[in-house]
């Protein structure tokens, strides 16, 4: 992608992905985001760094194929989403469970 500015980056983290396998990964201060298919790791990592105010260490991605479902005859596909695994370095986290009241 061409260069961005800083109020693009909220654009390309769509939303934090939370299963039993990513809660256990945030141990390790690992933490899995759903992200554009367009956007490349440099920009993950700006992304990342400049809305949770971390340093990022590492950044894996992966594309899921898309899923196929069926309501009646038809069959369709759910949209395709890449995920990204991202790694913090030491004395950093995210806090993705805090109450948004306080």
């Amino acid at each position: 992608m061409a260069k961005q500015d800083n109020y693009s980056f909220i654009d390309f983290i769509k939303y934090p992905i939370i299963t039993n396998k990513t809660v256990t990964l945030v141990n390790n201060n690992q933490y899995t985001f759903s992200v554009d298919p367009r956007i490349s790791k440099p920009e993950i990592k700006k992304a990342i760094e400049f809305f949770f105010e971390v340093k990022v260490e590492k950044v894996n991605t992966c594309h899921l194929p898309p899923k196929t479902r069926r309501v009646g005859r038809f069959i369709g596909k759910k949209p395709h989403y890449k995920k990204a695994m991202v790694k913090l370095t030491e004395g950093y986290s995210i806090n993705l469970f805090a109450d948004p009241l306080t």
